[in-house]
């Protein structure tokens, strides 16, 4: 049974369409990843199956549950980690994590969470003494309280520093290994690429497309890019006739970029061009299509923040 399942859901408000008709599942233990630009509909979508949000129309099933009629039975296996967190004041980590495991009937040992998010030497910390990494840390802790089978995490590394970052990436790992479906929104490319097993991109209000990191670059974006220089250079055309060359662009008369499906044998043939006509070809790159190049060529526009 998919953990999620979401047919035919729509938010309006006013004349915008935040959400627009969306459908699609979630399987049990996946990494999910919902990709897009501010003002996709991401949260807003989240919100929904968290219960938060009363959808406009549509179903929504968590755990075989519906969200419409069973809210307080799907509150039950969900964990939520919303964009922005509120702690109470005058709580240290550890009693924070306590007071909010005191709300269910099931919770985690707090060491044993603090544990999970590394962060086992501030359970005597101030919460306003923690950095923006830690507190992000402790929110997630608090999505975990409960033991979960299904967690959201909403723009999780949002504002954070490249090692804060990967330290939530090591966090959501961990949750990949004790059988938990993960729902994660960002809009950091390579957040997606890294964590999820399968993303779907948003882009106003609507799913315009749905795979693996890998699928959606062979389907969208397949080629590669080769850069090197030349010299002495070759021509254009000498170029443009190596093997499995797709473009070719040339700056400052001996620097080129080629694009190709076969980068393999777009290599080699670089090499042998260079051979045949008493060339050196060296400073080679070679660059794979990323998500972010999906996004451009399906929606027209960058990813922005």
């Amino acid at each position: 049974m998919p953990a999620i399942v979401i047919r035919d859901l729509t938010k309006h408000y006013g004349d915008i369409r935040a959400v627009d008709g969306i459908s699609l599942e979630i399987a049990d233990r996946e990494i999910f990843g919902i990709l897009g630009p501010n003002g996709a509909g991401k949260t807003t979508t989240l919100e929904m199956i968290e219960t938060l949000r009363e959808p406009d129309s549509g179903e929504i099933l968590v755990a075989g549950k519906s969200v419409g009629s069973e809210p307080r039975a799907v509150k039950e296996v969900l964990g939520v980690q919303l964009q922005n967190t509120v702690f109470f004041d005058n709580l240290t980590v550890g009693e924070t994590i306590d007071l909010f495991g005191g709300f269910y009937r099931r919770a985690v040992p707090t060491d044993e969470l603090l544990e999970t998010v590394e962060l086992s030497e501030k359970k005597g910390a101030m919460l306003d003494e923690l950095s923006g990494g830690q507190q992000k840390r402790v929110s997630i802790a608090l999505a975990l309280v409960n033991d979960p089978d299904i967690v959201f995490l909403d723009e999780p590394t949002t504002g954070l520093d490249p090692q804060a970052r990967r330290n939530i990436w090591d966090i959501v790992e961990k949750l990949r290994g004790r059988d938990k479906t993960v729902v994660i929104t960002t809009h950091y490319i390579e957040e997606a690429e890294h964590l999820c097993d399968r993303v779907a991109v948003m882009d106003h209000g609507r799913i315009i497309s749905l795979g693996t990191p890998n699928e959606l670059i062979d389907a969208n974006a397949p080629e590669s890019g080769i850069s090197f220089r030349m010299r002495p250079p070759l021509t254009e055309e000498q170029v443009h006739a190596v093997t499995g060359v797709l473009t070719v662009s040339v700056q400052n008369g001996d620097e080129y970029h080629v694009t190709t499906v076969t980068p393999q044998d777009t290599l080699a043939g670089i090499f042998q061009a260079a051979y045949e006509n008493g060339a050196v070809a060296d400073e080679i790159t070679m660059r794979r299509a990323t998500l972010e190049d999906v996004f451009l060529k399906i929606t027209g526009r960058s990813l922005r923040e």
